[in-house]
């Protein structure tokens, strides 16, 4: 007998989330979570058409890259249709696109390329040198240091379950106002089993892969996402899967953003193993706009 939801992980919850409905050939539909978003956490959307394409795709070819663009806000409380168009199958790529949509209108689109495994030249960045997550605070710990004063809103984005541990090396720009570099570290861990299949994991990091980007872009600024007086939005997502993650360990996203400006932010992301093997590569550029005051 089935456990009911409330009695499943995290992690369970999201790969629920990940596991869509075929409505037909090439068209499926995926659900969001309860919340009080108001909208659709953008690693939701791109997780979901990854796991759409993924559907598609032959079993001995696995996801290498990916660039899309939201287009529209997800409204949480309605389905999303994922329109899945099958660009080409060649010797040793595939190509696809998806659409998603709601309302009838398209929300986002995404691009994806395959390739089956094969040796090459290979060489890597080396892993930033930061404290291990077992010499940094415990996150409760953390939370507690950094939070105590925080507005609630962010309280609530920190403190509650979701399906990776988060252990920022700093949250220092959530409780100061002066510029810092736009840097930052953060180690995370999955919160509960993720299933072996290589493409469920390329979902779940694509998911992981929107945690905090664009947050990097205001640290020069003295402000955060959380930060009333900014609109802020993901415009596009790209990202590159260079291995398949161990999510039973814990993951290093480093990420950096080298140009702010027109109302826009830019992003870049490495998401490391424990051990310093390069996992993904990321980019992201976000709408940074400041609001209208009276």
């Amino acid at each position: 007998m089935p456990r009911p939801d409330n009695a499943l992980s995290e992690m369970q919850k999201l790969v629920g989330i990940l596991t869509l409905e075929k409505i037909e050939e090439n068209l499926f539909r995926g659900r969001s979570p309860d919340s009080s978003w108001q909208r659709v956490f953008g690693g939701q959307v791109i997780a979901q058409a990854l796991a759409a394409a993924n559907q598609t795709v032959v079993e001995d070819r696995f996801v290498h890259s990916l660039h899309s663009y939201f287009l529209r806000p997800g409204d949480p409380t309605v389905p999303i249709l994922y329109e899945v168009e099958r660009i080409r199958d060649g010797g040793s790529f595939t190509t696809r696109r998806v659409v998603g949509i709601q309302h009838g209108k398209p929300i986002f689109t995404l691009s994806a390329s395959y390739q089956v495994d094969e040796a090459g030249l290979s060489h890597q960045v080396e892993m930033p040198d930061i404290p291990l997550p077992e010499d940094l605070p415990r996150p409760e710990e953390l939370y507690e240091t950094y939070l105590e004063d925080a507005p609630e809103h962010v309280r609530r984005f920190w403190l509650r379950e979701r399906p990776v541990e988060i252990l920022p090396v700093s949250m220092e720009h959530y409780v100061s106002d002066k510029p810092l570099p736009p840097v930052q570290h953060i180690w995370f861990k999955a919160n509960g089993q993720v299933p072996e299949e290589r493409a469920i994991k390329s979902a779940v990091l694509a998911y992981l892969s929107d945690l905090t980007l664009l947050d990097t872009t205001l640290f020069p600024h003295g402000m955060s996402i959380f930060d009333r007086s900014i609109q802020g939005a993901s415009l596009d997502h790209a990202m590159w899967f260079h291995a398949t993650p161990d999510f039973d360990e814990w993951l290093l996203y480093t990420q950096d953003s080298p140009f702010s400006g027109g109302a826009r932010g830019l992003s870049r992301g490495s998401i490391f193993s424990r051990s310093g093997r390069l996992i993904a590569s990321t980019a992201q550029e976000g709408l940074i706009r400041k609001r209208a005051t009276d």
